[in-house]
């Protein structure tokens, strides 16, 4: 990556005064260095001089590039449900209204859909009365959808309510498509702000320290591992087997199980294991068992997926299809013990829609309104297919072309996160079968 790569396009200068009467403002220039971590001081000082990459530090601007008086702004919730998303919507409209005196806010049900003529989605209109308790319920008030729809279509239907800047709440497939349509916007020789705000609680968009949801959801999800360790204890050979969400990254299971501490066993999209051999999964569990009496084991619902025919099939989202690995582990589990002639009682819970449809924490809640409201910055500075987001404790911007690059992962090898895991949950560094 080189600073090019980080560098947000921008419409213009930005010469209207800032009407939202900040006591300070962020700073044009204002940068965050990517790279933290130096292989001595010699390095660091040599990497910054050198070949230095930086993001922009989001917040508000001394000047702006639209007349908050002709804005209209957009709002959009696509993909699956996470915690948060109505705590975005109502800090992106209490900004807009309060702060900057925007005059017309719309809310376009149903994801991408709602652009789209055809579907007959006829906008809401936001204001500060409509969405003052929005954030103590789950889900989105505008809804959401997959699948991907005409771009120029949904351009039309931006030209047609005299959108100015448009902010898309949604994780990779959606940014992928605020892309397109900044593109075509682009191609028309328009200046409308299109501004994504990462969701997803899988925590893999790339470059994004965390994203919202994601302390709700493995929060929540710790409830169902602690149930599984009281059935597991509770029965002799018990194992209570939880499946998480984390279809590339195993960020929700490794963190519920360092916040429950109740984990004997985590699998992940990330590491390989085997189920049978000497040093694989299925003995090792069996082990840990006959001599401790019970195990949770968690499972992150994309891992395993090698054990499963590739049948090239894919969701509305262009996401591939994943086989349920967490009934093929509780089945396997049983036929190994069963055929060990060990008795087995076994206990399995998959809270996957739970955890993402509830409302955010506290923790949570705050982050949203950080990133709603630096949202809403980054489009009156004139910043266009933009992402906001938080890197080494500091709220960025950074283009969207970088964000969608490739997916965040957990990197056991390197990762002090897995590092972690692995002391806590006593179980070994690899599970590959011994050849």
């Amino acid at each position: 990556m080189n600073e090019n790569d980080t560098k947000v396009e921008q419409f213009g200068p930005c010469t209207f005064p800032n009407p939202a009467g900040y006591d300070y403002w962020t700073e044009d220039n204002s940068v965050v260095l990517f790279q933290t971590i130096f292989s001595g001081p010699d390095d660091a000082k040599k990497t910054i001089e050198t070949s230095p990459v930086f993001f922009e530090q989001a917040g508000p601007k001394e000047k702006i590039y639209f007349r908050p008086e002709e804005v209209t702004a957009g709002i959009v919730t696509c993909g699956g449900l996470c915690p948060g998303i109505n705590d975005v919507i109502r800090a992106l409209v209490m900004e807009l209204h309060y702060r900057y005196k925007v005059p017309r806010i719309l809310g376009f049900p149903f994801g991408y859909e709602g652009l789209v003529k055809k579907f007959g989605h006829r906008p809401i209109e936001l204001t500060p009365d409509k969405v003052a308790h929005i954030m103590n319920f789950g889900g989105s008030i505008l809804g959401s959808s997959r699948g991907n729809q005409k771009i120029e279509e949904m351009v039309d239907t931006l030209f047609l309510y005299g959108v100015k800047m448009l902010f898309c709440i949604g994780g990779d497939g959606t940014l992928r498509g605020a892309q397109a349509i900044q593109e075509e916007v682009k191609k028309r020789k328009e200046d409308i702000a299109i501004v994504g705000i990462p969701k997803t609680i899988d925590n893999d968009i790339n470059y994004v320290q965390k994203t919202f949801g994601f302390s709700t959801a493995f929060s929540k999800a710790v409830e169902a591992v602690n149930c599984a360790h009281e059935e597991a204890k509770g029965a002799p050979n018990g194992i209570g087997l939880v499946k998480l969400m984390g279809r590339h990254s195993g960020f929700i299971a490794v963190n519920s199980a360092l916040a429950s501490k109740n984990v004997n066993f985590v699998l992940i999209p990330e590491l390989d294991f085997d189920l049978e051999g000497e040093g694989a999964f299925l003995p090792v569990l069996k082990d840990r068992v006959q001599r401790r009496g019970h195990a949770v084991v968690i499972i992150a619902e994309g891992a395993g997926q090698k054990y499963f025919e590739d049948k090239g099939e894919k969701d509305r989202s262009g996401n591939k299809k994943l086989a349920d690995v967490g009934v093929y582990i509780k089945d396997k589990i049983t036929e190994y013990f069963q055929k060990e002639g060990v008795a087995l009682n076994l206990k399995y819970i998959d809270p996957s829609y739970i955890i993402r449809s509830v409302p955010a924490n506290a923790e949570d809640s705050v982050f949203c309104g950080f990133l709603a409201q630096n949202a809403v910055h980054a489009a009156f500075a004139g910043r266009t297919g933009c992402v906001v987001g938080i890197w080494n404790n500091v709220f960025t911007v950074m283009p969207i072309s970088l964000a969608i690059a490739e997916r965040k992962v957990l990197r056991p090898e390197r990762s002090t996160l897995w590092r972690a895991l692995l002391a806590s949950t006593g179980q070994p560094n690899s599970m590959k079968a011994k050849v």
